[in-house]
């Protein structure tokens, strides 16, 4: 009778021994961290930095368009504060319209948000600047309420559809409480229902913001006067100067970016507190 004996671990060969989970996935993060090291390094030896700092971080540049920057960034935000106001308020109604009784009303709503989901913001930013005062003989003089109007009508239909889901998304048991109390059906919806569903669409609504936010670049259509000049007209129009290449586009950049990036924090900072408030 043979038996066969079982080494023990630490005598093993070296190719017989196996890491353990936590080795082998220490190992790997140390591979990717090597890979993303190496990737780096090629690209910074692959890049002329003499033409990058001519081109795209020229100081002469930049010192030519910085007065300007002030009054376009505030113009920037008045756009799209005044833009996403309009867009609240129609999506809202949107939203309600959605889920109303009449089938009207939701057929309306709904070929709204399909036709303004549909087409480029662009046309419709055109359309406000030549096509309406044409089609209905009127003559908006002010180009924030004609740039809030445009955006806003586009914007309404994103906001409408998460707003929809808001309301969808506020338990029922919180409706049927309200109505046993004697609320109405109208005071229930102001009350209960609506201030719940924006509590819940906060974050996606920030993301809202942030879109709004890039579509200004558009109102350079509506035709601006040199005071009414966003961020993004004057980057188009430095760029025609001689001297500088791309710099007043990473400029402009920078400046989208200090717009931005404390809107993509707020929202994820309302995502964590609205996900801990709905697990405790």
């Amino acid at each position: 009778m043979t038996t066969t004996s079982t080494p023990a671990p630490g005598t093993l060969p070296a190719s017989r021994r196996r890491w353990s989970p936590r080795r082998r996935a220490r190992v790997f993060r140390l591979a990717q961290y090597a890979l993303l090291v190496v990737v780096l390094v090629a690209v910074a030896l692959a890049i002329d930095w003499e033409n990058v700092g001519t081109n795209f971080f020229n100081t002469d540049a930049i010192a030519a368009i910085a007065p300007q920057l002030p009054r376009a960034f505030l113009n920037t935000i008045t756009y799209t504060a005044a833009g996403f106001a309009v867009g609240l308020s129609l999506g809202t109604a949107l939203a309600l319209m959605r889920m109303s009784s009449v089938a009207l009303y939701r057929w309306i709503a709904i070929v709204y948000i399909e036709f303004f989901r549909g087409i480029p913001a662009l046309l419709v930013v055109i359309s406000f600047g030549y096509a309406v005062p044409i089609a209905f003989g009127v003559n908006i003089p002010s180009v924030t309420t004609k740039a809030a109007l445009a955006l806003g009508l586009v914007s309404a239909a994103y906001i409408a559809e998460t707003l929809r889901a808001g309301l969808q998304a506020v338990p029922k048991g919180q409706v049927e409480a309200a109505r046993s109390l004697g609320m109405s059906h109208g005071r229930t919806l102001r009350q209960v229902v609506v201030p719940q569903a924006f509590r819940i669409v906060l974050p996606p609504m920030t993301n809202e913001l942030i879109l709004l936010t890039k579509d200004t670049s558009l109102v350079f259509l509506l035709g601006l006067a040199v005071s009414q000049y966003d961020l993004t007209k004057i980057g188009r129009d430095a760029l025609n100067s001689a001297q500088g290449g791309l710099t007043p586009l990473f400029l402009i950049g920078a400046c989208y970016l200090l717009i931005t990036l404390p809107l993509g924090q707020l929202a994820r900072y309302l995502e964590k507190r609205t996900g801990a408030r709905s697990r405790t």
